[in-house]
């Protein structure tokens, strides 16, 4: 049997045509910062980092580095693309810069983390 993937309809909606590029035009902005931010995110390192600065609300790259176990280096690489990104933001404290999430960008990364944190709750209630 061949695989037909054509599209065969008797009549296209064209208002509902409209709508969706008329949506799809007007949360352009939104779609081009969520694609962004995703993009970023679907690296698990730049993920942890992200979940991390989220719970502690701030750490500097030596913690960072203590916690996941990597050269301070190959964290700094991720902190660099994720503030590149405008994901993150510093401040600096004599040498040290400590790193945060922006704001605008922890309402959308919360969401994944509740996931994260609620499966690993369940996890932890049911012993599996």
């Amino acid at each position: 049997m061949e695989n037909n993937q054509s599209c065969i309809r008797v009549f296209a909606d064209k208002v509902q045509i409209e709508n969706c590029r008329k949506m799809l035009k007007d949360n352009e902005k939104a779609f081009r910062q969520l694609s962004n931010l995703l993009a970023l995110a679907g690296n698990e390192v730049r993920l942890k980092i992200l979940f991390l600065l989220e719970e502690e609300k701030e750490l500097c790259p030596c913690d960072l580095s203590d916690i996941l176990e990597m050269s301070i280096p190959a964290v700094s690489q991720h902190l660099r693309k994720l503030k590149d990104g405008n994901v993150i933001e510093g401040r600096r404290e004599g040498q040290t810069i400590f790193y945060s999430l922006k704001p605008e960008q922890l309402t959308l990364l919360r969401v994944f983390f509740k996931i994260i944190t609620n499966k690993n709750s369940k996890v932890i209630a049911y012993g599996k």
